[in-house]
């Protein structure tokens, strides 16, 4: 059963999720990868918070480059990009509110460190189902870093973009869980 989570994603809505929970998300998140987490960062580490172009509380990010959109459509091939490309910049932005992320792959333990004192969760999307995910996309704005290009900062609007719960807020890691259980069955 999937469950439907609506955008703002606060620490009460984080902590009711659990690693391997099927979500479809329905509001406002954020695109950036590596490079706009990095000028982000800059800006916190720098005392320059207020000119950060995104308020990152009860926000969600997803690790995604699209692709550009064809006549018609707001986004193109949306799916994710590998996360751990972020691990030195996601604490910084948890600390400051961050309650999600989505993206593949692992992630480091200094994040998941930070997701469970500050209660956050990382979901994972589907690699290789690009088109898929962009038909929830159903408006992309630039928001910061045109120079970037496709790394630049987007506000989307989606509905119903499917998604996992990969870690939650208590560091339950579903690539762990899924191995142990499989381990299990074949004993």
């Amino acid at each position: 059963m999937d469950i439907k989570l609506a955008t703002p994603l606060t620490k009460e809505k984080v902590q009711g999720l659990k690693a391997g929970d099927r979500v479809l998300i329905t509001g406002t998140i954020y695109t950036a990868r590596d490079a706009a987490h990095k000028r982000l960062v800059e800006l916190i580490n720098s005392g320059r918070e207020s000119e950060m172009p995104i308020d990152v509380k009860d926000a969600i990010i997803y690790h995604v480059g699209p692709t550009p959109a064809k006549p018609g459509k707001p986004i193109g091939s949306a799916g994710p990009t590998t996360s751990y490309r972020m691990d030195a910049y996601s604490p910084i932005l948890i600390e400051k509110g961050l309650k999600g992320m989505i993206g593949k792959g692992k992630i480091g333990n200094n994040v998941i460190e930070a997701m469970k004192k500050n209660k956050a969760v990382y979901f994972g999307a589907i690699g290789g189902a690009a088109a898929l995910i962009a038909e929830s996309v159903k408006s992309s704005e630039l928001i910061a870093y045109e120079d970037l290009g496709s790394e630049a900062v987007r506000k989307l609007e989606v509905e119903n973009m499917p998604v996992v719960v990969v870690i939650d807020s208590e560091g339950n890691n579903l690539y762990e869980l899924g191995q142990k259980n499989y381990l299990d069955s074949i004993k």
